[in-house]
């Protein structure tokens, strides 16, 4: 069976370095944060100024103080530091955090990421910190499904939409299969409900295993 979303939250999770400084972006990887358990040591950062985040908490219980990049409201752990907006950006961009993951509309096999415009002519574009998070963090991680609704591949031999960073991914975790990018090509690290043979004939991308 493929993975459901908090199935693979709790993949990516367990993958964290102890003692990581990470970044997790808007959507789907904000759900990460329920399955890093307190021994790892994991510090979680948002660029609107934390360190320290806990996980996103129902409206009911939030305090409206705290929220994520998101804007969702989340819990602060012990220790958690708050600074100013353009101390958090140098946070990303002197190379300070050890991963960060994000969401993707497509990756290359080059590990080219496109994540913040589809380019359509009604669509709004929306690239935050992403840009900065690409080529600040020492590692790059996406979340995203592995084909749109309409069944195109979102791992492609190269992106057709505007590009956030290039050259930036190292990994991809998706419902059906994990890659691992970078000098040898795409790589697959494991599958879920899908045999190799079959993943493989159906991406445009050559692949190969770990």
């Amino acid at each position: 069976m493929s993975l459901d979303k908090e199935e693979l939250a709790r993949l990516v999770a367990g993958d964290i370095p102890p003692g990581a400084y990470v970044n997790l972006g808007i959507g789907q990887p904000t759900t990460i944060a329920r399955f890093l358990e307190p021994e790892s040591c994991v510090v979680l950062h948002t660029e609107n100024g934390m360190l320290g985040m806990g996980d996103v908490v129902p409206a009911d219980e939030a305090d409206w103080d705290l929220t994520n990049a998101g804007k969702q409201p989340v819990t602060e752990l012990p220790g958690a530091a708050y600074f100013h907006h353009a101390d958090s950006f140098a946070m990303m961009r002197g190379g300070h955090l050890d991963v960060c993951v994000m969401g993707a509309f497509q990756v290359s096999a080059a590990g080219d990421l496109a994540n913040w415009h589809t380019g359509a002519p009604d669509a709004i574009p929306a690239v935050g910190g992403a840009m900065d998070l690409a080529v600040g963090a020492k590692e790059v991680w996406v979340m995203m499904t592995l084909f749109t609704k309409q069944g195109q591949a979102k791992l492609v031999p190269e992106c057709t939409y505007p590009l956030t960073g290039k050259a930036c991914v190292t990994r991809v975790y998706t419902e059906l299969a994990t890659f691992h990018l970078g000098p040898s090509g795409v790589q697959v690290a494991q599958t879920f409900g899908i045999t190799f043979d079959e993943l493989a004939s159906r991406l445009d991308v050559p692949l190969s295993k770990v």
